[in-house]
């Protein structure tokens, strides 16, 4: 999982171009385009068609990480390899353009959204997922602190976690986050969904919680986050989505429905039969006894 996220940070790196020379973003460019070749290309072949040398090719390794081509190559090949079963490469920040037919964005769009899980899946590990649940499980009360789309998604796992009797608070809701950041007691629970991972009220909220030793949960898409050094658990999903040049928050948001999804399907296991009982007598009440609404 380590591996995948360093990967992925350097795949970042060879996009963003910061502090590159001319020739290294040539070279970064000739690479990002042709990915699927770089596994089996050798360096001599790699400088011919960049119009480079080895020196510089090796200089730009190192740049992003890697001690030579050699190693850097190994590297960029697990992830050509790792992508081989996703159905077709969409690009996450504009999915679609002018041009393309009703169905073909009704494909994209459904190619990016498996993509997004895949991803996703492959970045996460039992222990993490199982730690993080069994905080959410332990907790009196579960405290959502999220904005803008990120809280469409908060909304839809406090909806869900109702079914089974456990009620979180959407924190900001109201811009009430002070009060309810401070009413928080070891008891309890806070669950940041921050994509960017970059807020500094959040890291002031978590500086706070960790002096007064509140669980908290952070789960973000930037690996790099410093958030993720206050937070007692994280879950880092990292898509290829920028911070402000696409046409909507497509994967990054996908990628937090299937979390939070994933994580109430378990906490939903831990009772199961108690929680299935549950479900028929809550049904019974609502649809035929006191509480079924009038037609």
């Amino acid at each position: 999982i380590k591996e995948l996220l360093n990967l992925v940070q350097v795949l970042n790196k060879l996009k963003d171009q910061k502090n590159f020379t001319n020739t290294e973003m040539r070279i970064a460019d000739y690479i990002i385009q042709n990915i699927t070749k770089i596994p089996t290309i050798y360096i001599e072949d790699l400088a011919k068609r960049t119009y480079t040398s080895h020196s510089t090719i090796i200089r730009l390794c190192k740049k992003v990480g890697y001690d030579g081509f050699r190693s850097f190559k190994d590297a960029i090949s697990g992830v050509v390899y790792s992508q081989l079963h996703l159905p077709s490469k969409v690009d996450a920040n504009f999915p679609f353009k002018q041009e393309d037919l009703t169905m073909d964005i009704a494909k994209n769009m459904a190619n990016l959204t498996i993509d997004t899980i895949k991803k996703t899946l492959n970045q996460l590990d039992e222990e993490s997922l199982q730690s993080v649940a069994e905080l959410l499980f332990k907790s009196e009360r579960i405290f959502l602190f999220s904005r803008g789309d990120s809280q469409i998604r908060a909304r839809s796992f406090q909806n869900k976690l109702v079914k089974i009797n456990r009620f979180a608070i959407i924190a900001e809701e109201y811009a009430d986050e002070a009060w309810n950041a401070s009413n928080l007691t070891p008891k309890d629970c806070a669950l940041f969904l921050s994509y960017g991972g970059t807020s500094p009220q959040y890291q002031r909220m978590l500086q706070h919680f960790a002096v007064k030793e509140i669980p908290t949960i952070l789960i973000t898409g930037n690996s790099e986050s410093h958030l993720s050094e206050l937070a007692t658990k994280t879950i880092v999903t990292v898509q290829e989505e920028y911070d402000f040049v696409k046409v909507g928050t497509f994967a990054s948001q996908v990628a937090f429905e299937y979390l939070l999804d994933t994580l109430y399907s378990i906490l939903y296991a831990k009772e199961y039969s108690s929680n299935l009982e549950n479900l028929k007598e809550k049904q019974t009440l609502i649809q035929n006894g006191i509480l079924t609404e009038e037609l």
